[in-house]
């Protein structure tokens, strides 16, 4: 999952900056948690898991709708989402995917670029180790 040590190198390699932290995992209300934390900010990674494909729609519609969406959506998952603050959401089968980089600099990684293209690029390498993504 996006807090285990495979992801953890993945990420940084797709971002060129290693987490000084990675907060254990948490697992409340079927959402799967953790924080990447770095000298500059922390990207927060969430999987929320649903019941069914309806679910997981209405799930991901209203975080569409409570976070704002970016035209030109990446091709991601089943469907995504770049938020008006630069941060990604992919909906696949039935669980969603949030990409949180709201406490990030605006300019971030190794080299550095627009926090949005880091959660584009994160959600793209866990989708990239997501079974069947």
């Amino acid at each position: 999952m996006v807090c285990e040590p495979e992801a953890q190198r993945d990420i940084a390699e797709s971002i060129g900056v290693t987490p000084t932290q990675v907060t254990s995992p948490t697992w409340v209300d079927r959402v799967y948690a953790c924080n990447y934390v770095y000298p500059g900010g922390v990207i927060s990674l969430t999987v929320k898991e649903l019941g069914d494909l309806s679910a997981t729609v209405s799930y991901f519609d209203q975080l569409g709708l409570r976070l704002g969406e970016r035209p030109d959506p990446p091709a991601l998952g089943d469907g995504a989402f770049v938020t008006t603050d630069g941060s990604v959401v992919v909906r696949k089968d039935y669980k969603v995917l949030d990409v949180d980089i709201s406490h990030l600099p605006v300019q971030f990684g190794d080299p550095l670029q627009d926090r949005s293209a880091v959660a584009v690029s994160v959600a793209t390498t866990v989708m990239g180790c997501w079974v069947g993504a």
